[in-house]
């Protein structure tokens, strides 16, 4: 595996250690490829997925804007979906990224449209 893979994995893992999330509170995780972003609503304790958004969504996809403008529409519909849930206050994970540009963008985007970190 690549250097920078397994930099971001060890990252990951000990974010992981710190973070876990419930059903009352659970954890948005972020995932970023190089074209596209992915977000979960996960539930740890069930180990099951509650929500997710991405910009491979159809409503995202068809508007032609910039990564970090479609992960500003990411972070705003998987808020929409969790308070549809009626979840209020999520955990972020960031995933391993660094807290900033797209990873910002969806974290920023969700506190806008409502949920609480």
């Amino acid at each position: 595996m690549d250097a920078k893979v397994l930099r971001r994995q060890k990252i990951r893992y000990n974010i992981r250690k710190k973070i876990a999330g419930a059903a009352g509170k659970p954890r948005l995780s972020v995932f970023r490829s190089n074209t596209e972003i992915y977000v979960q609503l996960i539930d740890d304790v069930n180990g099951a997925t509650l929500a997710s958004a991405s910009s491979k969504d159809k409503d995202i996809q068809a508007q032609k804007a910039p990564k970090t403008e479609k992960s500003k529409l990411v972070g705003a519909a998987i808020a929409r979906k969790a308070q549809e849930l009626g979840i209020t206050t999520v955990v972020f994970d960031r995933g391993g990224y660094l807290y900033h540009g797209r990873v910002k963008a969806v974290a920023e985007a969700a506190r806008e449209a409502g949920l609480k970190f």
